[in-house]
């Protein structure tokens, strides 16, 4: 574990967390799957014959929730997250949107519904065009799409700047005129332009430090709440994983070991594997990060 982690992974218990509504409550009723995954398997092919990344993973994610995605390097999370989203074909099973199975990568079906699945990718350096400015960075989806704004581009650019944080006279710059924290809220609001329900957020805040990627995180929060929007959250950070989600689902080799309610699991963990992630995060006394602290 890294010295970045390790910070974070002793600083975020303090965060304030609010209470999750546990689905496994027999009194509430349960929302719509919004995203399920039925059998999901990949397999690379190799000189010796295939690799399986990815064996028989199932799960749903339901409208409105942020689930959690964890386990070591290599165990098969972000290839799950590609698979829902068809950026990698499964080599089995199926995924299925509001209950309908995806169509195929190269449908005009499929791209019409990738207008409402996005993802934040991990890296806000390499994420973004170098030789593009904020403006064109963030108008590229409706060029994409042809599906200009009704309120004009403009006036929605600026709105989607502000949704993240950032002043409107962001939109003349390129990226690397901002600091790692700014990258990544322009990575978020080219996320939500076309104004997608279900985001991926692959280890989001993994390459900033602290105190931003805290500020990423409640930003994030803050973002659901007024909009909406499902997450599915991948990281190696169970008590980040804690404080954000609602459920948390454990892979290890490729497999889901373990998935339930978020403090469930964390308080008191059924597989082995998950015990073991939460025993080797380190503990250390309250120290609020400094959420506070200017952007950046």
């Amino acid at each position: 574990m890294n010295a970045d982690r390790t910070h974070w992974d002793a600083t975020i218990p303090a965060m304030s967390r609010p209470a999750a509504t546990s689905y496994s409550d027999s009194a509430l009723t349960v929302p719509p799957a919004l995203v399920e995954a039925r059998g999901l398997i990949k397999e690379y092919p190799r000189d010796a014959g295939v690799t399986r990344v990815v064996d028989d993973v199932s799960f749903a994610i339901f409208t409105g929730e942020t689930l959690g995605l964890v386990g070591e390097s290599g165990s098969g999370k972000s290839t799950v997250a590609r698979m829902l989203l068809r950026l990698v074909e499964p080599t089995a099973g199926e995924v299925l949107y509001e209950n309908r199975p995806l169509p195929p990568a190269s449908s005009n079906e499929m791209r019409a519904l990738r207008r409402r699945m996005q993802i934040v990718f991990q890296d806000p350096y390499a994420a973004l065009n170098p030789r593009m400015t904020v403006r064109k960075i963030l108008a590229e989806p409706f060029a994409i799409h042809s599906e200009p704004p009704s309120e004009g581009l403009t006036m929605r650019l600026r709105e989607l700047l502000h949704s993240v944080g950032l002043d409107e006279s962001a939109l003349q710059r390129y990226p690397h005129e901002f600091s790692g924290g700014q990258r990544q809220r322009i990575n978020i609001a080219r996320a939500l332009a076309l104004r997608p329900s279900f985001l991926v957020l692959d280890e989001p805040v993994s390459a900033l430090d602290v105190s931003v990627g805290a500020q990423v995180i409640n930003l994030l929060r803050d973002l659901q709440r007024t909009l909406g929007l499902t997450y599915l959250f991948i990281s190696h950070s169970m008590p980040l994983v804690r404080y954000l989600c609602d459920r948390v689902a454990v892979m290890q080799h490729g497999r889901l070991v373990e998935i339930g309610d978020v403090m469930q699991v964390c308080e008191a963990p059924h597989n082995p594997y998950t015990h073991q992630l939460i025993a080797a995060t380190p503990e250390m006394p309250h120290a609020d990060p400094p959420l506070a602290a200017p952007l950046q």
